[in-house]
């Protein structure tokens, strides 16, 4: 067996990891919506990260024996390997326009890994580390503060954590190409850059998992992985000296085909979104067929005089009390 067939081989296994955590990540969350960030207590939830965990460990494993044009594609095969493993583990089917905006996702991820040029030797230094982890701890929390106040929109708040979790992700892999690249510099700084390299790890395993509350697998998913190259992307085409591969072409190939990963991403957003809206028109309709009306708010004047306007409720009609004694009242009694 070749290295190439061996590194595509890898990557899928790797793919079916990832896609495989994220299914019992989002079982987890529905089953758990009070544990918003880290379910600790459900063995299920440290087996997704066992998943994540061996899913990283055969990207690495791959790259080692294929090139990064090959194996970072792949890797967007995720997206698109979670839906039919979602219906055949947990029998949740995915709709038509969740299938397009997979694929759209897939193939806009993969042409834009395709075409970024190959690696430098060229790493961050410890200001530059130290920057970039600022942003990013203020990316990311700006981000969670903005999700908190979109609590009453499951899916938008859903989407910003999960844009939170694949940049977290995403600067944990220009951390570890930093630290690969120059395994010689200070202990120290070396050191500090690990602790980083956990605990974006660990942040974004965490948003991940609140990111699939409420808003089902495809959209929080489909976020994340494409996020998290792209942040990876960004640096290494500002601070690495990258490159998009055949020059003014290739860079206008890669916006379009950052363009078919977004539309990909904005189809599973309003997929879900529509679905949740027809679950509620659904469970309306049923309220009205058994007769139960829904609550009515009580009327509440602006002054005083607005009282005028309100209408009193009905009073109940009194009961007539039949006389005692066979039809005789007190006063004949008395007579």
């Amino acid at each position: 067996m070749s290295d190439l067939v061996l590194s595509v081989l890898l990557s899928l296994v790797s793919a079916v990891a990832y896609a495989g955590g994220a299914i019992v990540q989002e079982r987890v969350a529905a089953s758990s919506p009070k544990a918003a960030y880290a379910p600790l207590r459900r063995p299920a939830w440290w087996g997704a990260g066992c998943l994540n965990g061996l899913g990283a460990l055969l990207h690495v494993a791959a790259l080692a024996f294929g090139p990064l044009s090959v194996v970072q594609p792949l890797g967007a095969l995720t997206i698109v390997l979670a839906l039919p493993m979602s219906a055949l583990l947990v029998g949740r089917r995915a709709g038509a326009t969740a299938w397009r905006g997979a694929i759209m996702a897939t193939v806009g991820l993969a042409g834009l890994l395709s075409l970024t040029g190959s690696t430098t030797e060229q790493s961050l230094d410890g200001a530059q580390r130290l920057v970039v982890g600022l942003i990013t701890a203020g990316g990311v929390l700006a981000l969670m503060s903005t999700a908190r106040v979109a609590h009453r929109h499951p899916v938008v708040r859903a989407v910003l954590l999960a844009v939170a979790a694949g940049g977290a992700f995403g600067m944990a892999s220009v951390f570890t190409k930093s630290v690969t690249e120059n395994w010689t510099g200070q202990p120290l700084e070396q050191l500090a850059t690990l602790l980083s390299i956990a605990g974006l790890a660990v942040t974004g395993m965490l948003l991940s998992q609140a990111s699939y509350r409420g808003a089902g697998l495809a959209a929080p998913l489909a976020t994340a992985t494409v996020v998290n190259p792209v942040v990876a992307a960004t640096i290494g085409i500002t601070m690495f000296g990258e490159s998009f591969r055949y020059g003014t072409i290739g860079t206008m190939l890669a916006l379009g085909c950052g363009v078919v990963a977004a539309g990909g991403l904005i189809l599973l957003t309003t997929e879900r979104i529509g679905r949740g809206r027809r679950a509620a028109t659904v469970a309306g309709a049923s309220v009205v067929a058994h007769g139960v009306s829904p609550a009515i708010p009580p009327v509440v004047p602006d002054s005083p005089a607005g009282l005028d306007s309100v209408p009193l409720p009905p009073r109940a009609p009194k009961s007539r009390q039949e006389p005692p004694c066979g039809g005789w009242t007190a006063e004949d009694i008395r007579s």
